[in-house]
């Protein structure tokens, strides 16, 4: 067995993608809250930190969920579903990849920040891994708790405090995964029904899940603009937000035409709420204000 083979099984059961996407959330948290000041030893260890502990709750959700990913065709080919990584290695690479970013967070941050993402650790393995994804419609808003740990974590790195700002952070976060998870729930609906997981979609019907949708999607466009309205980030970061959301909007909406495709709308949807998020991270990173309470005193 060669060495690059080998790692790539390991680094497959931390799901990279996923790796991805939170450090982009976590860099756009880290920079709103420098305003422009960046500390780049707190910087590497709030990232390098945080990826190592998505990674570890990665590979402890695979570990979990090997039996029903084996039922669904997108997941079926997962290491930890062939056997090509056992459950017992698996789970000690997570451990392993736990410790060291917990560490790294503990040593370099805040009580503040390490609280958070204990918490999102916690809710991620533990409530929705363990209960909530096989047994409950409501899996997805407890999870989405844990997605939207990441910018929290890395705004309060540099804060040391959960004020107003990290607030809109979590709830803009927490907002967006509702319509992301319900989009990719509808175009791999075979998959969630194969695997007897009662997401929106299986347990309620389409319909009601792109109700979900749209009305989320609502929420989480007023939630971004407080973020500029409250004075932490600028016009620009205003504009993109408007006209991101405002265009996944009308995308949402265009699913309740008759001749729609249900798949193919809900993939464009969760395509664009890529889109949409990465975009925000970027503009709130690069147009910080310092907001109005920081002058109090």
């Amino acid at each position: 067995m060669t060495l690059s083979p080998y790692l790539s099984r390991y680094l497959s059961v931390t799901k990279p993608g996923i790796i991805f996407g939170n450090l982009i959330s976590v860099i756009g948290g880290f920079l709103l809250a420098s305003q422009g000041n960046i500390d780049p030893v707190l910087f590497l260890a709030t990232v390098t930190g945080l990826s190592l502990v998505v990674a570890s709750g990665c590979a402890l959700n695979n570990c979990i969920d090997r039996d029903i990913d084996g039922k669904m065709q997108r997941t079926r080919n997962r290491v930890t579903v062939t056997g090509a990584i056992s459950p017992r290695a698996a789970a000690a690479h997570g451990v392993v990849l736990g410790l060291a970013g917990f560490g790294l967070l503990a040593w370099y941050t805040n009580a503040v920040a390490v609280t958070f993402a204990a918490a999102g650790f916690v809710i991620y393995v533990g409530v929705y891994s363990l209960y909530m994804k096989r047994n409950s419609v409501y899996g997805t808003l407890v999870g989405s708790l844990s997605g939207a740990v990441p910018p929290v974590v890395g705004y309060c790195a540099v804060s040391n405090e959960f004020d107003a700002g990290a607030a809109i952070l979590l709830t803009m976060f927490s907002l967006w995964q509702m319509p992301h998870s319900y989009a990719i729930a509808i175009f791999r609906y075979a998959d969630y029904k194969a695997a007897n997981i009662p997401v929106l979609p299986v347990a309620k019907g389409i319909s009601a899940a792109k109700r979900q949708i749209v009305l989320y999607i609502v929420a989480f466009a007023v939630a971004t603009a407080m973020l500029g309205l409250q004075g932490y980030a600028g016009y620009d970061y205003l504009a993109v937000a408007g006209a991101t959301t405002l265009w996944w909007l009308g995308m949402a909406l265009s699913g309740y035409k008759r001749a729609t495709d249900d798949r193919v709308w809900a993939h464009k949807v969760f395509l664009f709420s890529i889109v949409t998020i990465t975009a925000l991270s970027v503009m709130m990173a690069v147009d910080f204000q310092v907001p109005p309470s920081a002058f109090a005193g």
